[in-house]
């Protein structure tokens, strides 16, 4: 009984092993330590160039006072982005070959679990097949053994007994590396998944400033006085539909229930940038009240977070995408620009402007924290930021597709609209 109720302990143990997992990429281990040293030297590498680049395109925040600044601008930007994507396929290469050699070393401790388990079960059934569970006294009077005889014989099955215990220690060992091994393979399949997402960001981003180049060259025709004229005439109509929008906005009607709305305090809506940099505060700043030309005396309606272009924004909370939209389609570069409309169970709703990318839709359930786009300069933006706004839910909509005709563009605005009463503080549910 003692024997038969070990055995069914070891076996307890040993049950639950996964199968072997079949390598992707047939390189030996030294070959792919080699690549990985070689392929961390090139990254570092890129690490300097593009850190050199981020440095010189900082320093071109801020609108381009000429022709020229504005293309070498948009020209940095691409170059920097290209050396980024280089980065990335880098980093992919090695995501790969992290994932083949954890394949490679999950194979080998399954090897080494087959074996153990093998050698174990021998000993088991050694020990099961050709020993007797006897008494000492039994063993004596039946066989007629000596004493010595069957201390011999109770020596040896202590160190059966020692060996198997030996064996299960190692058994143990061996399962636990073989579980860490398995964790780092699916978190590197995921680092993957999301360097193949950052990819595909890249490339959409090196799309959008060619096109932002390509539009600058037709509308200026490659001339400085051109350009301009075009800075003055968008500066003249931001400030005019700034004037407009207050008005058409002091016409709504919305009641705002404060009993819908959650109580101040922090973790109510989550960060929409992942490194916090507030360039522009809520409400009569001291920049909206130096520059009344810019916000009226109205003060700022939301909250603007200083980051480059093709930074990744997030969802402030779990809710639905109320709309999208690019006033730029309407009336180029004097208002949101591209933009998102969340709204959250909470009875907040939020907005996220001047976007490069959107990568929601209309009617699309989102996470807290999920990824909707990333950050740009469209619209009227003086450099790459994201300009957050919070809403009473009860308060803010979209305006429809022939209801909103701009006097000052003369075509038909679609944006979030919202009595004055509507606008919340972000920072106050932060």
């Amino acid at each position: 009984m003692v024997i038969r109720s070990f055995l069914l302990i070891i076996v307890l143990i040993i049950v639950g092993v996964t199968p072997v997992l079949t390598p992707t990429y047939a390189q030996t281990a030294e070959q792919l330590q080699a690549n990985a040293s070689d392929l961390a030297n090139k990254i570092k590498v890129l690490d300097q160039e593009i850190k050199e680049f981020n440095s010189k395109i900082s320093k071109t925040q801020g609108e381009a006072k000429s022709l020229r600044e504005a293309l070498a601008s948009l020209e940095l930007k691409r170059s920097g982005l290209l050396k980024e994507i280089d980065r990335t396929n880098l980093q992919i290469i090695q995501a790969r070959q992290n994932i083949s050699l954890t394949q490679n070393n999950i194979s080998e401790t399954e090897n080494r679990l087959t074996k153990n388990k093998n050698g174990l079960a021998e000993t088991l059934r050694f020990m099961y097949y050709e020993s007797k569970e006897t008494s000492v006294l039994t063993s004596v009077l039946t066989t007629g053994a000596s004493f010595s005889d069957v201390l011999n014989s109770m020596k040896q099955g202590e160190d059966f007994a020692r060996a198997i215990r030996e064996k299960v220690a190692e058994l143990s060992v061996v399962k636990t590396d073989l579980t860490t091994q398995k964790q780092n393979f699916e978190t590197s399949k995921k680092s993957l998944e999301e360097l193949n997402l950052t990819l595909s960001d890249q490339k959409q981003l090196v799309d959008v400033t060619k096109k932002q180049t390509d539009t600058l060259l037709v509308q200026t025709k490659n001339k400085e006085s051109e350009y301009k004229k075009i800075v003055a005439e968008r500066k003249r109509k931001k400030n005019a539909l700034e004037v407009e929008m207050l008005e058409v906005e002091a016409k709504l009607t919305a009641s705002v229930d404060v009993s819908k709305l959650p109580k101040f305090g922090k973790g109510v809506l989550q960060y929409p940038v992942k490194n916090v940099r507030i360039t522009q505060y809520f409400g009569n700043t001291p920049f909206a009240s130096q520059n009344p030309q810019v916000y009226n005396g109205a003060g700022h309606n939301g909250v603007d977070f200083g980051v480059p272009s093709g930074t990744p924004l997030y969802s402030a909370a779990a809710g639905t995408v109320l709309g999208t939209g690019d006033t730029d389609l309407a009336c180029s570069g004097v208002s949101y620009g591209k933009w998102v409309l969340i709204k959250h169970p909470n009875g907040l709703t939020t907005l996220y402007a001047h976007l490069s990318v959107i990568q929601v839709s209309t009617g699309q359930a989102v996470t807290s924290g999920q990824k909707i786009g990333l950050s740009g300069n469209t619209g009227y933006s003086t450099g790459p930021h994201l300009h957050f706004t919070v809403f009473a839910s009860d308060a803010v909509r979209i305006s429809g597709p022939t209801e909103y005709k701009s006097r000052v563009c003369g075509t038909y605005m679609i944006l979030p609209l919202s009595p004055r009463s509507g606008y919340l503080n972000p920072l106050t549910y932060f």
